[in-house]
């Protein structure tokens, strides 16, 4: 599989041990994502990630901010992104299976690093149930709703 990730200062230790464990696992991994500490903007690391997946170059993305919430934002400007900020490995795995998912928001400040490996193999390895959950998908872009 083919995964995109992109992080800011605050995950870029994170985004090693996730990327590593990827590799081992056989997915091929293109890092977007910062590698220092120094401060930096998180947009400019996540949109990156989010046309990947929106171009269909990646098959899914992983980002990670400090509260992830930044980074999840930007990420769902995105036609056809699904990102789902989550903080332990049920809510990865229901965001798959129910809402179809194609980003994983980790937020660095709030989960620790075996909790972040946790919640990045749950998604990578969770399939979409499809079904009634297709429907609710399928209304998730934008239209006259409102």
């Amino acid at each position: 599989m083919k995964i995109s990730i992109g992080n800011d200062h605050a995950g870029t230790s994170y985004k090693e041990m996730i990327r590593e464990k990827l590799e081992a696992m056989g997915h091929t991994v293109t890092n977007y994502g910062t590698d220092s500490e120094d401060s930096v903007d998180y947009p400019d690391f996540v949109h990156p990630v989010a046309e990947d997946v929106e171009e269909k170059k990646a098959d899914l993305g992983i980002i990670i901010c400090g509260s992830g919430n930044g980074a999840n934002m930007t990420a769902n400007k995105h036609q056809g992104v699904r990102s789902a900020l989550c903080w332990n490995s049920e809510i990865a795995k229901l965001a798959r299976e129910h809402n179809n998912a194609n980003v994983l928001s980790i937020p660095a400040r709030f989960v620790s690093e075996e909790q972040a490996v946790d919640m990045m193999k749950t998604f990578v390895e969770t399939e979409f149930e499809g079904g009634r959950h297709q429907r609710r998908v399928d209304k998730i872009p934008a239209k006259k709703y409102c």
